[in-house]
């Protein structure tokens, strides 16, 4: 997706959050039938690429699609690396993939498909990452957004417990806007 040159922000601007203690955690799950996340057990680079283009088509997310297959299935196999996908009534939603660095857990990646948005499943999503990093054994789970996400990203990230720790500001890179 390439944004309209007048549309496009100059500027990138990346908010680093973090969570450095499971009692800060407000999680928000919705009960709903049909709503299931699951471990992706053995990862692939066509339902990768699928579940990271679904999400991060629309937010201009560019960092993995210009990996090779072959870097890319070394990434996402990494034992610190853990992939869980959302599924409402059986069609993938959205996921997330979290990445264990010493005692910290990065939520590396996470989003829904443009079609599941205005329905709880962010917050959802969002608290099954956490709950999920916390479970593994984290000491601190931090997560960064930028002013291309979602306009609901930072707010669901403050609301779920995290605090934000640094903001950046930067001419906005060349892979952003093509």
């Amino acid at each position: 997706m390439t944004a309209p040159a007048s549309d496009f922000p100059e500027f990138l601007i990346i908010t680093y959050l973090e969570m450095t203690d499971a009692t800060l955690f407000m999680p928000a799950f919705i009960q709903r039938d049909g709503v299931e996340i699951r471990r992706l057990t053995t990862p692939d680079v066509p339902l990768y690429r699928r579940l990271y283009d679904g999400v991060g088509d629309a937010l201009f997310w560019r960092d993995r699609r210009l990996m090779s297959d072959a870097d890319l299935l070394a990434a996402i196999t990494r034992p610190e690396v853990s992939i869980y996908v959302l599924y409402v009534d059986g069609v993938v939603s959205g996921y997330f993939e979290l990445e264990r660095q010493g005692d910290d857990t990065e939520i590396a990646y996470f989003g829904l498909f443009p079609g599941s948005m205005g329905a709880g499943l962010g917050k959802h999503l969002l608290s099954a990452a956490i709950d999920q990093a916390w479970k593994d054994g984290a000491k601190r789970v931090y997560v960064h957004t930028c002013n291309l996400d979602s306009p609901a990203a930072l707010p669901n990230y403050i609301k779920r417990g995290f605090e934000v720790y640094d903001v950046q500001r930067q001419l906005m890179p060349d892979r952003y806007k093509t």
